[in-house]
């Protein structure tokens, strides 16, 4: 029996859907993950790459992505930073990461 999509693929594709919403579609490029646990909580830390149209519409959501509640079933999305941001040609690459915990 599948328990479902891991933290992962659930903010993988809230981060992409958040993305198309705000009319700057971003493709996932490169993504790990590693566990992670402190004293009274487990969870896991993420790395994102994912690149689409340079736009403004891209700058707006990049600037509330730190605030903005993400819906992932049994976690929740602890932190989450822009790491990097590059622009050439047109193309934007931006570098994420996050910790997701896991609700009890």
């Amino acid at each position: 029996m599948s328990r479902g999509p891991d933290a992962a693929t659930l903010l993988e594709r809230a981060l992409l859907a958040g993305a198309e919403a705000a009319g700057c579609p971003l493709t996932l490029t490169a993504a790990e993950w590693t566990r992670w646990a402190s004293a009274t909580f487990t969870g896991a830390r993420h790395m994102l790459t994912l690149s689409g149209a340079a736009s403004p519409a891209l700058d707006h959501w990049l600037v509330g992505l730190s605030e903005a509640e993400f819906a992932l079933r049994n976690h929740l999305v602890a932190d989450l930073s822009v790491t990097r941001v590059t622009r050439a040609d047109g193309v934007a690459t931006i570098a994420l990461e996050a910790l997701t915990v896991e609700e009890r």
